[in-house]
């Protein structure tokens, strides 16, 4: 049985429609994992009888490919837009690794779920979801190696060097709370500016 990871509760809905059911699998995918949530679980956080769920939704499966493929084509719009009309090669790693943090502090439901249970999002959209991912992951590399030919970075294991950054902004959704000594914005520029040490900033 998947362990429980304590995530903020969502606010509590007073109808019951397909927001209200998403933002009840949102929680119950990141506590119990997608295997570990029965859909009787989910009618019981919304107060409703299982078979009232399908006024709602159509699949389980569903509810779990939305959740992935929204939020990894949202990490990439967020990585465009960080990097757009930025030149310098080094701002532009700090804006990409500071966004992809920040996300991983505000929106840790989310990337709970696409972390650990991409696996279980039935094809065509696991291969999209995973294309995706590669191509975030490649952009990182790009930048590393863009930062190493101006002599700005000077790590020459780019991939195991953008592997690097965004694992360690993946972890932050494991152990960040809001209620913490550091906010969001405090832990993204503080991973921003580790980023830049992991690409050998001269």
């Amino acid at each position: 049985m998947a362990s429980k990871v304590p995530i903020d509760q969502p606010e509590a809905k007073t109808t019951v429609n397909p927001a209200a059911v998403r933002e009840a699998a949102l929680t119950l995918f990141a506590e119990r994992g997608y295997h570990g949530t029965a859909l009787s679980q989910i009618a019981g956080v919304l107060g409703i009888r299982t078979p009232s769920l399908y006024n709602h939704m159509r699949a389980k499966q569903d509810l779990l490919r939305d959740i992935v493929s929204e939020t990894t084509e949202q990490v990439w719009a967020d990585y465009e837009q960080a990097v757009e009309g930025v030149d310098d090669v080094v701002e532009r790693l700090r804006r990409a690794a500071r966004v992809y943090a920040l996300r991983h502090a505000t929106h840790r439901r989310e990337a709970l779920i696409v972390n650990r249970d991409i696996a279980s999002v039935e094809e065509p959209a696991r291969s999209r979801v995973l294309e995706l991912r590669r191509r975030h992951a490649q952009a990182i590399k790009g930048l590393i190696d863009e930062g190493v030919r101006e002599g700005r970075f000077d790590e020459p294991e780019s991939t195991l060097a953008a592997f690097g950054i965004l694992e360690m902004c993946v972890s932050i959704a494991r152990w960040f709370r809001e209620d913490g000594p550091q906010s969001a914005e405090t832990v993204a520029d503080t991973y921003s500016t580790y980023a830049l040490r992991v690409a050998g900033l001269g």
